[in-house]
C-alpha cells in the first residue's frame, strides 16, 4: 500500500516528442514492412512505421535534457517473425513468430545540444536473439510491434541514458 501511494505522488516527466525527429530512409526497401501480402501494402507499411516513429519519439524524449534534440534515421526494419511459404493461400497473411525470426532495426542517430553541437551520434544494428523472453516485450503482449518497441526501449535506455547531464 505504501509503495502504491509513493508511485501515485511521483510526478511524471513531461513528454517532449517535438525534440525528436524520425526519418525512414527508403522504407519501400525495408526488409519486412514490404513483406505483406495485403493489397494495401503502402498503407500497412506506413501504419507500422508511424506507430514505430511515435514510440521512438515518446520514449527517446525522456532521455533528452533541455535544448537537446535527437534525429533518428531508420535504414531498415525486419519485424519479428516471418511469412512462411507453403502454409496455403488462406495463411499468406499470417506472420509466424518463432525464435529463429528475431526483430532487427538498423538506425543512425545524432543528439545535439541547444547550440547545435553534437553530443552523441552513431549507427546501431538493434537485434535481440532472445526476443521472445524479453521482459520489456512481455509487458506489451497485446501490442502489434511489441518486439520492435522493446528493441527501441532497450536502445534508448542503453545508449541515450545520461544525456540530460551530458550537456553541462
Amino acid at each position: 500500500m505504501l509503495f502504491v501511494a509513493a508511485c501515485a505522488t511521483t510526478p511524471l516527466q513531461p513528454s517532449r516528442p517535438e525534440n525528436v525527429t524520425v526519418t525512414f530512409e527508403h522504407p519501400e526497401n525495408f526488409t519486412d514492412v514490404k513483406d505483406s501480402f495485403t493489397g494495401s501494402l503502402d498503407k500497412v507499411r506506413d501504419g507500422y512505421l508511424e506507430d514505430l516513429a511515435d514510440h521512438i519519439k515518446e520514449n527517446a524524449s525522456r532521455f533528452l535534457g533541455d535544448g537537446q534534440k535527437l534525429a533518428v534515421t531508420i535504414t531498415d526494419v525486419d519485424m519479428a517473425g516471418d511469412f512462411e511459404p507453403g502454409r496455403g493461400p488462406s495463411a499468406m497473411d499470417i506472420r509466424v513468430i518463432k525464435q529463429i525470426y528475431p526483430p532487427r532495426i538498423n538506425l543512425g542517430f545524432k543528439v545535439t545540444d541547444a547550440a547545435g553541437a553534437t553530443v552523441r551520434e552513431g549507427t546501431r544494428q538493434l537485434r535481440n536473439l532472445d526476443f521472445m523472453n524479453d521482459p520489456v516485450a512481455t509487458m506489451r503482449s497485446s501490442e502489434t510491434l511489441r518486439y520492435e518497441k522493446a528493441l527501441i526501449d532497450n536502445w534508448t535506455r542503453d545508449d541515450l541514458s545520461g544525456l540530460a547531464g551530458a550537456q553541462k
